[in-house]
């Protein structure tokens, strides 16, 4: 699910279960069950050792349980699996070898519908913007209203180093429209492709959104980091830098499902992609828990995909969530659980029940701030040793940007060419992405580790608030603890971009 469109009706982003804090209720443990009959066909991940003759194996005794092998990952020992037997699961984590085994989803392989919780608010005269000529002082057309790229000095940054051409980030998310006028000059075609499914097609467009009107969330992300300064529209966190499109929505729903997720963090390492952006949560649980076993199967799949993807030196920027939860609380609240079929309200504790791909291993956690003084976004996760760094990502219900800038949202690259605002920690995310491409430009041979130790070093410290509660109602209150430069809402501090191409 996006991590962004959150407007200030609603937040509609939660939750986490635990081994230590699960929901017994005869409902929730119907809900916590996937939803296949006989005849309903599901996806699955199964995860074995990475032993070419155990995963062989596996494989026949996959056939045997009526599944259908969609593709194999032997790298890391994933295989994602179709299958309409419902004791599929059951029958797989039984074989020797199999480490976790899961239904990836809880409704069948079919199409489903789901309600954006916000929409964009569009610039009014984009292509009157896309004719306009840069301002003599070297600005794209709209960069005026891009209080975010002032707030890391971005703009600064770009008078020293633009990021170069050789480092690509990899945008894991609805589709990119690379025929926009201000994404063109930087796509990768080469390092794109259409992970829907679990297995990539790399056919000419395939990484293009399915519905530009709807899945639009990709292009917004890919503008934010790599907008080039070319006379058009705005300019990225790192203009110079290339982008590609890793397509993991599904059509009609916008869901990403965990095969699609390993296929795009695979095909990224695979294909020279330096860094990518995470700008979501993997669906259907907002948490994966390590006593459920088909959470703990996304949970493992993922984290082995990331683990992989570092190793072939990418770095994994991922964005905190649109909830206002402490991701450090010994209990949170879901209520949006399974989001493909029918939610069941949970209790959890996210030490054992992480959001995924936020809180795995090798992936870096980026809360969200708006354009008054940095302060934390209203609807941002946060907690104290989860958040790596802040970044802007809006905060349109109450905080107000300077002149001339007239929305507190992000401005950024929408499909056909249009430009639009939207807020959340998806936007938040791939400012740091951009920032971790420029430290990757001036330094090519340092490891994602040495990267998110730079990002971090290089931030600006942000004090906690002596108070949080934008709405003076307690609906968003929070308690920020740590100290100036590590602390429960801002991490090590607001990323700097002029840092990272200085230092």
């Amino acid at each position: 699910m996006p991590l962004g469109l959150v407007l200030a009706a609603s937040l509609g982003l939660t939750g986490a279960v635990t081994a230590n804090a699960q929901d017994n209720t005869p409902a929730a443990k119907d809900a916590a069950k996937p939803a296949a009959k006989d005849g309903e066909k599901l996806s699955y991940v199964v995860n074995t050792e990475k032993n070419p003759r155990t995963i062989n194996r596996v494989k026949r005794e996959i056939r045997a349980a009526k599944g259908k092998i969609v593709t194999t990952y032997a790298k890391i020992g994933v295989i994602v699996v179709h299958s309409a037997n419902p004791e599929f699961s059951k029958t797989i984590r039984a074989v020797d070898g199999v480490d976790s085994a899961g239904a990836t989803r809880t409704a069948p392989l079919r199409s489903a519908t789901t309600t954006e919780v916000g929409k964009p608010k569009f610039v009014k005269e984009p292509k009157a913007s896309l004719a306009a000529s840069a301002k003599n002082d070297g600005q794209e057309p709209l960069e005026s209203l891009q209080w975010d790229k002032r707030a890391i000095k971005a703009d600064k940054a770009s008078k020293v180093d633009e990021g170069s051409s050789r480092v690509t980030v990899g945008v894991i998310d609805t589709g990119v429209d690379d025929t926009h006028p201000d994404l063109k000059p930087n796509f990768s075609r080469w390092q794109s492709a259409n992970c829907v499914g679990g297995k990539a097609d790399t056919s000419p467009g395939a990484w293009r959104p399915y519905d530009p009107a709807e899945d639009y969330h990709g292009t917004h992300v890919a503008g934010i980091i790599a907008a080039p300064r070319n006379g058009v529209g705005i300019a990225g966190t790192a203009p110079g830098v290339k982008v590609a499109s890793l397509k993991v929505s599904e059509p009609d729903t916008s869901l990403f499902y965990s095969e699609a997720v390993v296929c795009a963090m695979v095909y990224a390492a695979d294909h020279g992609v330096e860094v990518t952006n995470n700008s979501y949560y993997v669906d259907p649980w907002l948490y994966n828990c390590d006593d459920h076993g088909d959470q703990k199967a996304i949970a493992d799949a993922v984290g082995r995909a990331i683990k992989y993807a570092q190793g072939k030196g990418v770095t994994t920027v991922s964005s905190a969530g649109n909830s206002a939860h402490d991701l450090a609380a010994s209990e949170i609240v879901d209520s949006t659980s399974p989001d493909d079929s029918t939610p069941v309200e949970r209790t959890i504790n996210p030490a054992t029940c992480p959001d995924v791909p936020n809180m795995l291993p090798g992936s870096m956690s980026i809360s969200a701030t708006g354009p008054e003084d940095n302060l934390k976004s209203y609807y941002s996760n946060y907690g104290q040793g989860e958040i790596d760094v802040a970044a802007p990502g809006g905060d349109r219900r109450f905080q107000t940007p300077d002149a001339p800038a007239k929305d507190g949202g992000i401005l950024s690259t929408m499909p056909d060419g249009d430009y639009a605002y939207l807020q959340g920690t998806s936007m938040a995310g791939p400012q740091v992405a951009g920032v971790a491409a420029l430290i990757k430009s001036k330094h090519p041979r340092a490891t994602p580790q040495e990267i998110a130790w730079r990002l971090k070093a290089q931030a600006t410290s942000v004090p906690c608030p002596e108070d949080f509660d934008p709405d003076g109602k307690g609906t968003y209150a929070a308690k920020c603890t740590g100290f100036t430069g590590n602390n429960s809402f801002y991490g090590h501090g607001l990323v700097n971009a002029l840092a990272a191409v200085t230092k």
